[in-house]
C-alpha cells in the first residue's frame, strides 16, 4: 500500500464523506506545483478553487502570518485590531469609494459573507431576492437559498423563501421579476461554478437601473471573481456599475480563511450593534494575511500577469474536441465537444495536471496568479495527448 493509499483509508474512515473520495493526498507546496504524498509532482490549476491567488508557501505570506501571529493572534471582536482596520480601508479604497464611503464586515468564508449579505438585505425591510439561474453562493442555509442548483438545496428545503431565479443575463426578465418589494439583487458578475460564464454586455448596467428604479439592492457576489482573479481587482469593474454590496472571500488572503460583506454608501449603515456577529471574522491574522496578498499583487503587477497569462492559455488550449475558450485574466472556462469533462480531469491528473470539472462538458480552470508562463507551456504542450486519452483516441501531437 502506497503512502497515499493509507491515508485515503484512513480518510474514508475518519471524515464525514460529503466531498467524496479524495483524488489526491497532498503534501505540499511552492508557487503554483504541488506534490502527493508518494512524491509526484503536479502544475495546480485548480488553485484551492480560486483560492491560493499567490500559490502555495509565497514569502510574502508565510512572513506576514508569523510575524502577525506571533505579535497578536485572536482577540475576539470586543476589541479592534490595526490590520483589521487597515485591510477595510484598504478593501473600500480598491472599490474607488475609500474610507467613509462604505462599510466591511468581516467573516471566514464565501458563504459566511453571503449570509452577511442576505441579513443585510433584510434589514431594508422587505424580503423578495432575485438570484440568478445557475448560480453559486454558498452551503449555509441562506446563501443556499440563492443558490440555483436543485441538488444542493432540495434535501434541506425548507429555506428562507421568498426567492425568484431568472436567466443568468436576461435582463428582461430580471425587470420582470423585480418589484418594489425586492430587497436585493443578487448576481456574479462571472458565474463560477457553472464554468465561467460571463453575462452579456450591458446586463449588469441594465441590472443597476432596475434596482435602482424599485429601490432594491444590487449586490455583487465576487468570491470567486475577485481580488485580480480576471486580471482587474473586480470583475464588476469594466461594466462602470457601482454595486450597493460586494462580497469577497476566496483568494482575498490567499488561502488562510476570510470572508467580507462590504456594503457602500448608505448600505453600509443596514447593520448595526446586535444584528450580526463572528468569533473569528476579521482575526489580525486573516487581515494580515489578506494585506499581503493586496500589497504583492500590487508590486509584483500581477494583474497584467494574469491578463497576459489568460491569454496565452486562451490561444493555446484551443483545439477540434475544445468547442469554446472563455475567460478573462486566470478565469477560464472550456466547453468540450462532448461529456469528457471528468475523462479530461483523470488524464491530465495522470500527466502532472490539476484541472477541474464543473459540468459534464465544461472545465474550470483557476490557477495561482503567480502561475509561471513556463507552467502554462507545461499545460499546452501536454493538452493535445490529455484529450487524446480523454477520448480515447491514438495521441497524434
Amino acid at each position: 500500500m502506497t503512502d497515499s493509499q493509507a491515508l485515503k483509508a484512513r480518510y474514508a474512515d475518519s471524515l464525514m464523506n460529503t466531498f467524496g473520495p479524495p483524488k489526491l493526498v497532498l503534501t505540499k507546496g511552492e508557487g503554483a506545483v504541488v506534490w502527493d504524498a508518494d512524491g509526484n509532482r503536479y502544475v495546480d490549476f485548480l488553485g484551492g478553487i480560486a483560492v491560493n491567488a499567490l500559490g502555495h508557501a509565497h514569502p510574502a505570506l508565510v512572513a506576514a502570518v508569523t510575524e502577525q501571529m506571533s505579535t497578536l493572534g485572536h482577540v475576539s471582536n470586543f476589541f479592534a485590531t490595526e490590520p483589521q482596520v487597515r485591510l477595510a480601508e484598504r478593501l473600500l479604497a480598491l472599490l474607488g469609494v475609500g474610507a467613509g464611503g462604505g462599510k466591511v464586515f468581516f467573516a471566514n468564508s464565501g458563504t459566511e459573507a453571503n449570509e452577511a449579505a442576505f441579513k443585510l438585505s433584510r434589514r431594508t425591510g422587505r424580503t423578495h431576492l432575485v438570484a440568478m439561474e445557475g448560480a453559486f453562493h454558498g452551503r449555509t442555509t441562506g446563501a443556499l437559498a440563492l443558490t440555483s442548483k436543485a441538488a444542493y438545496r432540495e434535501p434541506f428545503e425548507p429555506l428562507p423563501g421568498d426567492v425568484t431565479f431568472v436567466p443568468y443575463g436576461d435582463a428582461d426578465a430580471l425587470a420582470a421579476a423585480v418589484t418594489d418589494k425586492t430587497a436585493a439583487v443578487v448576481i456574479e458578475p462571472v458565474q463560477g461554478e457553472a464554468g465561467v460564464l460571463f453575462p452579456p454586455e450591458g446586463f449588469l448596467a441594465r441590472a443597476r437601473e432596475i434596482t435602482a428604479a424599485h429601490g432594491a439592492l444590487l449586490w455583487f457576489d465576487e468570491v470567486q471573481s475577485g481580488m485580480g482573479r480576471t486580471g482587474a481587482w473586480f470583475a464588476h469593474t469594466a461594466s462602470g456599475v457601482t454595486p450597493d454590496v460586494v462580497t469577497l472571500a476566496k483568494g482575498l488572503a490567499g488561502g488562510f480563511p476570510i470572508g467580507a460583506c462590504i456594503a457602500l454608501g448608505t448600505s453600509g449603515e443596514l447593520l448595526g450593534p446586535g444584528n450580526h456577529g463572528t468569533t473569528f471574522g476579521g482575526n489580525p491574522v486573516a487581515a494580515a494575511a489578506a494585506l499581503a496578498v493586496i500589497d504583492t499583487i500590487e508590486k509584483d503587477d500581477l494583474l497584467a500577469h494574469a491578463t497576459r497569462l489568460g491569454e496565452r492559455l486562451r490561444a493555446g488550449l484551443a483545439h477540434p474536441h475544445v468547442a469554446e475558450v472563455r475567460g478573462q485574466g486566470l478565469f477560464l472556462g472550456l466547453d468540450l465537444d462532448a461529456d469528457k469533462a471528468a475523462e479530461v480531469v483523470q488524464a491530465a491528473q495522470e500527466r502532472g495536471f490539476i484541472l477541474n470539472a464543473c459540468t459534464p462538458q465544461r472545465i474550470r480552470m483557476v490557477p495561482p496568479l503567480v502561475l509561471t508562463e513556463e507552467q502554462a507551456d507545461e499545460l499546452v504542450a501536454a493538452w493535445p495527448s490529455i484529450l487524446a486519452a480523454a477520448y480515447g483516441e491514438a495521441d497524434a501531437s
